[in-house]
């Protein structure tokens, strides 16, 4: 194979393109028919010289790694570039999971034996045929070398007892009891080749075009670290629904201005606000989609640093010193929900809404506080949100006698004193909150792993309840639907009741494309993000 090809230069990249679809006849793209395709020796090739590449510009000028299962960056820019090259047994539909790797699978009546049945003739990025003893070497490779994205693992163990390969194309997964979220983490654990990983004994460390080969629509054909650009390109072998696009490409936006670049046409999609709402909404050349609630900004406490959070009082008293609709009016420009102290938010499937409320009541607080006189280190991300939130939490607080020394830095930065615990006080901005309801268990238990090492990015350090670890322990183990809708429901209000982190609010903005460039963006059941989506760029029903 080649040598990676890395720090390319961008205008190189874009005079290819621009070359490419100047030779259009009529200078004309119906974005949703063409059949482009990327030929195996990496060149574009339209099935016609009267069609043009369908080409992509996202808002990109960060690096979020490498995409490969091992190097990409944890948070959701990295993770859904990585899954436009690797596929998985199953896919995030619009609706809810869909078959994709595995045409069929059948799920034994207690709940133990996943039998899944492959679609022929699927191929590796380097024309190898991907076989079952692909997917058993992949689930007992992630195993023993936990990739960022840790699926097979409950607890810090793994829940695979035994994996018969039957014939080429099915195989049969034994876990060792049932588990109600089984058939997402077996069906959505990316797949990698055998043939390239099974003498690689430190993944981490495997940054080669060979380690961005998978099965999925799209092969990775730039990555400029220094600059967060990426070029991806439709796969002409792919087995799955066909491309509708030839070139998805991340690309730095000027000066950070997102619509600005919009405007000029240097991006295709862009994140706007509901002041500039109306302006869109009544021009017909461009549509405008609202986001799910299922991204949001949280409060999250260190316990071990600061033992005083240990008391239940002080943290409803730091929940009642907050403002949750200003914090909407304010930062969100009205584009959010109110963050629901179950965590769950409005929106999700099994949403509580009779869990604890706390309306901002500074009598309240001080109430609870009964005289004491608080003062922490907050740190935040940089971002102009949560500098805002940062300032405005600072002042409502400071009313309540809790005082806050603000210390903001780069999202990785944050990102980093999170996962080593070196807070106090953090806001943080996440996403993946329509996920499955076995979040709740990550989060609050702190078992959240990454490559098999506890991670507080989403846990809470120093923080254990016995009620909530016995509601989450039965709510993973409970396979029929309406039990655990029940036990998940409970959980909520105990949760809400602790109160041992604070969910702030939840993101509810806008985005903004032209459909004569391209009209096929669609949202996961569960994500907030219609860029992230595989499905966006595919012709899925």
């Amino acid at each position: 194979m080649k040598k990676l090809r890395v720090n390319k230069i961008l205008i190189t990249a874009i005079s290819v393109i621009l070359a490419i679809a100047a030779v259009a006849c009529d200078g004309t793209e119906n974005k949703n028919e063409l059949n482009s395709n990327i030929s195996k020796d990496g060149d574009l090739h339209t099935a016609s010289d009267e069609q043009a590449p369908v080409i992509l510009n996202l808002k990109g000028g960060v690096d979020y790694g490498y995409p490969s299962p091992y190097t990409h960056y944890s948070r959701g820019p990295g993770s859904y570039k990585m899954e436009l090259v690797f596929d998985s047994l199953l896919e995030r539909g619009e609706k809810g999971m869909i078959p994709w790797m595995a045409e069929k699978w059948e799920v034994s009546p207690d709940g133990k034996i996943y039998t899944f049945t492959l679609h022929d003739n699927i191929k590796w990025h380097d024309g190898v045929l991907v076989t079952a003893e692909d997917v058993k070497f992949s689930f007992e490779y992630f195993e023993k070398h936990p990739p960022v994205r840790a699926n097979l693992l409950i607890d810090g163990k793994p829940f695979i007892e035994n994996i018969d390969v039957l014939d080429n194309l099915t195989l049969k997964v034994t876990i060792d009891q049932p588990i109600a979220c089984a058939i997402d983490n077996l069906g959505t654990s990316r797949i990698i080749p055998k043939h390239i990983w099974e003498n690689v004994e430190e993944p981490e460390k495997f940054i080669t075009e060979e380690s961005a080969i998978g099965c999925g629509p799209f092969v990775i054909k730039e990555h400029n670290k220094e600059q967060g650009i990426y070029r991806f390109e439709a796969f002409s072998d792919y087995y799955g629904p066909k491309a509708l696009v030839d070139v998805l490409q991340f690309v730095p936006v000027p000066n950070n201005n997102e619509l600005l670049a919009f405007e000029s046409g240097d991006i295709d999609l862009a994140a706007i606000t509901p002041d500039v709402l109306s302006k869109y909404e009544d021009d017909t050349e461009y549509k405008v989609i609202r986001n799910p609630p299922f991204w949001g900004y949280r409060l999250m406490f260190n316990m071990e640093k600061r033992p005083e959070l240990l008391e239940k009082e002080v943290r409803q008293a730091i929940a009642h010193a907050i403002d949750q609709q200003e914090l909407i009016e304010k930062v969100a420009r009205g584009a959010g929900t109110l963050g629901s102290a179950g965590y769950l938010p409005q929106g999700h499937i099994w949403y509580n809404d009779n869990v604890k409320k706390y309306e901002f009541n500074i009598d309240k607080s001080k109430e609870l506080l009964k005289g004491k006189e608080l003062s922490f280190t907050l740190i935040s991300g940089n971002s102009n949100e949560e500098i805002r939130i940062v300032e405005l939490l600072k002042i409502s607080m400071q009313k309540a006698g809790i005082r806050l020394d603000v210390k903001s830095m780069d999202s990785k930065s944050r990102d980093a004193a999170l996962k080593n615990g070196n807070y106090e006080l953090c806001i943080n901005g996440t996403g993946g909150l329509g996920n499955d309801a076995d979040n709740l268990r990550r989060v609050y238990t702190n078992q959240m792993l990454v490559s098999g090492k506890k991670n507080t990015l989403l846990g809470i350090p120093g923080y254990n309840n016995s009620q909530i670890n016995e509601l989450c322990n039965q709510q993973i183990f409970e396979i029929d639907a309406e039990k655990r809708k029940k036990l998940v429901y409970s959980l909520q209000e105990v949760i809400s009741e602790e109160i041992p982190l604070i969910p702030l609010y939840n993101t509810t903005g806008y985005n903004v494309y032209r459909p004569s460039k391209y009209d096929g963006w669609k949202y996961m059941y569960n994500h907030h993000s219609v860029s992230h989506a595989k499905i966006s760029y595919l012709d899925v029903k």
